[in-house]
């Protein structure tokens, strides 16, 4: 999740924010951050569960249209004499 970042760097990365924001308002500001990427994993969930249904009806429809293909086509040949 954090990529190539060690111990170190996040520990750097916590004093930072601590300076920055203080130390009554780092719990808030963890919660807004956590409740963010909470949001946000769970909107890109919804936007790839379309994407596979939108993907998954666009192949439905393709098989339909070879089946409604192969059918007129067998129609017609055992229309014809």
């Amino acid at each position: 999740m954090f990529g190539n970042i060690g111990f170190p760097e996040l520990l750097l990365l916590l004093v930072i924010a601590l300076l920055v924001f203080g130390p009554k308002k780092l719990p808030e500001v963890g919660r807004s951050i956590g409740k963010a990427l909470r949001e946000f994993r769970r909107t890109s969930d919804e936007i790839k569960e379309k994407i596979e249904e939108e993907i998954q009806a666009d192949e439905f429809r393709e098989i339909q249209d070879e089946l409604k293909k192969d059918i007129y086509e067998n129609d017609e040949k055992e229309k014809t004499p």
